[in-house]
């Protein structure tokens, strides 16, 4: 497994992965990783030659300081894992490589409404700093395959139209959300759940599967109210639990009309913020 931590660095190995028509997959991570991005990893290495791991937290899509402060990392442990897995390359920059004094980075692309809703309505311009970084690091890896988890539906969604509107020539791959054994999405921010939070958290997913059973029998403004219901929960606060189109991530009012149904959910856990989604109703392939 090779680690660069430069962009020279890494452009000058995957240039010469490029140079014997090897295809690359590309995974960008936070790290502190789980079993969740180690099936990125696997996804990657089945489609692609070369599989490209990145681990950095970026600052600029942490609308509150604390959160970016408090953000588990786990360099050491990030490392074993991914090379447990046959991860070929991890990209460990600093700030100042992806973000160099004096070069324009800023992303020249109106995402409303997409950023406005649900997640961006409680985290301003977090989706603006996402997808900088994104294409900060499309630029740099060049990849023919880019991965993405569905737990972060929302992001994904932005990637996918980042991609669309700006014709960028990589492939988005959505890969299914991985869970624990009782439901729970894995995240990075769980180990910071007390032991009676961590028991209590399956009801989120438990609400998810609720609200899919339910959604040829209710109102939709009905299921969504009954779930935020569900999950007022002692240290439990609830944001929000919005049943919305697939592509475009709006309200819904009639299913029958929309051929990819997803209902979203964001909720606090003691001082832990928690999401998670799942597709109601799917006519279509994402992409």
């Amino acid at each position: 497994m090779f680690v660069f931590k430069t962009v020279s660095e890494l452009q000058q190995y995957l240039n010469s992965r490029r140079a014997n028509g090897e295809q690359i997959g590309f995974a960008p991570t936070m790290g502190a990783l789980h079993l969740g991005h180690l099936d990125l990893m696997r996804h990657s290495k089945a489609q692609n030659a070369c599989t490209v791991c990145s681990i950095f937290v970026n600052p600029t899509q942490f609308n509150d300081p604390k959160d970016l402060e408090k953000y588990p990392r786990t360099p050491e442990k990030d490392l074993t894992m991914l090379e447990s897995v046959g991860t070929e390359v991890v990209f460990m920059p600093s700030v100042e490589e992806i973000y160099p004094p004096g070069l324009d980075l800023t992303l020249k692309l109106d995402l409303n409404p997409l950023d406005q809703v649900m997640e961006g309505a409680f985290r301003p311009g977090h989706f603006q700093g996402m997808a900088q970084v994104v294409k900060r690091l499309l630029d740099i890896v060049q990849p023919d395959r880019l991965y993405m988890g569905q737990k972060d539906f929302q992001q994904f969604s932005i990637v996918g139209y980042m991609i669309r509107q700006l014709q960028l020539p990589v492939e988005l791959v959505m890969v299914p959300t991985v869970r624990e054994s009782d439901g729970l999405a894995m995240s990075s921010r769980n180990v910071r759940l007390s032991s009676t939070q961590r028991q209590a958290a399956p009801i989120i997913y438990q609400t998810l599967e609720w609200a899919k059973s339910q959604l040829d029998l209710r109102a939709i403004a009905e299921i969504e109210t009954a779930a935020l219901q569900r999950l007022s929960l002692p240290d439990f606060r609830p944001e929000y639990f919005q049943i919305v189109d697939g592509k475009t991530l709006q309200p819904i009012i009639n299913p029958t009309k929309h051929d990819w149904i997803v209902a979203c959910v964001a909720t606090w856990v003691g001082e832990v913020r928690l999401i998670d989604n799942l597709a109601l109703a799917q006519k279509t392939i994402p992409g």
